[in-house]
């Protein structure tokens, strides 16, 4: 990267690095890094790691200051919601960070500079970044910059949590396929039904739920579903 187009992203990002090697490594992507022969320490996937962390513990500091009131489990979905890919991808796309990727030929061919899951793993490598480069205060600021508006249209809008509308678009944009959903049990007399619902994708069980109805049992699996693709704990079960 050119060093005028590393101060345009510095600018779009309202941040500037003491250390630019930083910001290069969190936006190449592992493609890029084995065509040319990089190594481990050349792409973004270990910044990827460590900004899932701290965006996680900033998030969880920041709702928790915005919404005294609430109990643990409504902070838990909210922050589930904050932190997935879709919200995730959709702040890398206001800011630009697709067209400042570093991407082998084959991710660039295949429109990698608009995938979800690309831009979501760019938007923490970032912020973990950020982290290295100054310090969590440097970060805060950052995700607050970025996120808080959405966060507080969420509380304000009185948000419904529609997880299987939300683990939907998770799953087709991870795995290219919508997530299945099966009733493996079934207890109780019939005026006190509990329904288990199983929910997988990507050739795997992504998360298990139970409620007094099918519909219920299935968004309380995908809400676990969403908690386990993101990264959080899924404490709220």
């Amino acid at each position: 990267m050119h060093s005028e187009n590393v101060h345009e992203l510095e600018k779009r990002l309202e941040y500037n690095f003491g250390q630019p090697s930083l910001l290069m490594q969190a936006l190449t992507h592992k493609s890029f890094a084995n065509e040319n022969r990089l190594g481990m320490s050349g792409h973004n996937e270990r910044l990827e790691f460590l900004g899932d962390t701290v965006l996680d513990f900033i998030i969880s500091d920041f709702i928790m200051n915005l919404c005294p009131n609430s109990p643990e489990g409504e902070l838990s979905k909210l922050r589930a919601v904050v932190v997935s890919e879709s919200s995730l991808s959709k702040v890398a796309l206001r800011l630009g960070i697709g067209g400042y990727l570093f991407l082998g030929k084959g991710e660039e061919l295949t429109g990698g500079r608009e995938k979800p899951s690309l831009l979501a793993n760019a938007m923490e490598a970032i912020i973990a970044a950020i982290y290295l480069d100054s310090g969590l205060d440097e970060a805060y600021r950052f995700i607050r910059n970025n996120f808080e508006k959405d966060i507080k249209a969420m509380v304000s809008g009185g948000l419904v949590f529609d997880y299987k509308t939300e683990l939907q678009e998770a799953c087709q944009s991870r795995f290219g396929e919508l997530p299945r959903y099966t009733v493996v049990n079934e207890s109780g007399p019939d005026h006190q039904k509990v329904f288990d619902v199983e929910i997988e994708a990507g050739g795997r069980v992504l998360g298990k739920g139970s409620g007094r109805s099918k519909k219920e049992a299935e968004q309380h699996a995908a809400q676990v579903a969403l908690e386990a693709l993101a990264g959080g704990p899924a404490s709220d079960r």
